[in-house]
């Protein structure tokens, strides 16, 4: 009997060693597969979020390539593609981690999506080497007409110049100008109250430059007091863009020659005494001027 109740005891206690064994063996391979399963959850959560980050990026290139494009064609198909994405990135933001199918489906989604924007890359590129050719073309273009109109506005400069040049060479010329302050008599007064008449003359010079035909000349007889004698406010004559009074006036024939002009002013006002000046005019320009003095 006792004999037999030690070979229970010893039967009871391999059977306890096998099960401690075998709830060591079990909870190691529990164990083991929970840490599998958290890796493998891990790894779905990585996996899911770098997909998330890389939708995130495909859609920033896509509104980066947006910015500076004008092609408006391209612009919308971009457009499209870009809602594409984000629509896509929003399915992916919904989907559990360990949902392993639509995973693999977004995955492959955004592979084609790659492909797609890597054609879209190759066009704006390609875009962006025609805009450039065609700015250095531009540009090029630019420069010349630039330097065109500098040469024509040197040229016109020049002809400006050459045309006022020949114009003041045709520029007629009054010297030898003198006044005479005469009586009815034709005498000469040195009292203003006697004077009945004043006689300019003067000589138009030799310029064979000058286009030959009729001229008319005006003299204006200005007062101490800068006033024009006149004897009529309306006889004017054009002069700097304006028209101004002239007091006498004469139509004399121009060959290129020297010409003597006389003219006469008859005087029926009064005079006040102090220093005149005659202003001699011939084709919009003044040709010549000469002051004298009449005391009382």
């Amino acid at each position: 009997m006792e004999t037999e109740s030690k070979s229970n005891t010893k039967l009871l206690i391999g059977i306890i060693v096998v099960l401690i064994i075998g709830m060591a063996v079990a909870g190691y391979f529990i164990f083991h597969q929970k840490t599998q399963l958290d890796e493998m959850q891990e790894e779905s959560l990585l996996t899911k979020q770098q997909l998330e980050d890389e939708y995130e990026s495909m859609t920033m290139q896509y509104e980066g390539f947006k910015i500076n494009l004008k092609n408006d064609s391209l612009l919308h198909q971009l457009n499209n593609e870009q809602a594409k994405v984000q629509r896509l990135l929003d399915e992916l933001k919904t989907v559990k981690a360990d949902n392993k199918a639509e995973i693999s489906r977004l995955n492959n989604e955004l592979a084609s999506l790659r492909k797609i924007l890597k054609s879209y890359i190759a066009q704006i590129d390609s875009l962006n080497r025609a805009n450039a050719q065609l700015r250095q073309e531009n540009k090029e273009i630019t420069d010349k007409y630039q330097a065109t109109n500098r040469t024509l506005n040197e040229v016109s400069q020049q002809k400006n110049n050459l045309t006022e040049k020949v114009t003041l060479a045709a520029k007629l010329d009054a010297t030898g100008i003198s006044v005479s302050a005469t009586n009815k008599k034709g005498k000469v007064q040195k009292k203003i109250d006697k004077v009945e008449q004043l006689i300019v003359n003067f000589t138009i010079t030799k310029n064979i430059t000058a286009e030959p035909g009729e001229r008319t000349i005006y003299i204006r007889i200005m007062k101490p007091d800068d006033d024009v004698l006149v004897k009529s406010r309306t006889n004017v004559f054009p002069f700097e863009n304006g028209e101004i009074n002239y007091s006498m006036r004469k139509i004399i024939e121009y060959g290129g020659e020297e010409v003597p002009v006389t003219m006469y002013w008859n005087v029926e006002e009064y005079l006040m005494p102090g220093t005149y000046r005659i202003d001699i005019f011939a084709d919009g320009s003044r040709i010549g001027s000469k002051s004298f003095t009449m005391d009382k």
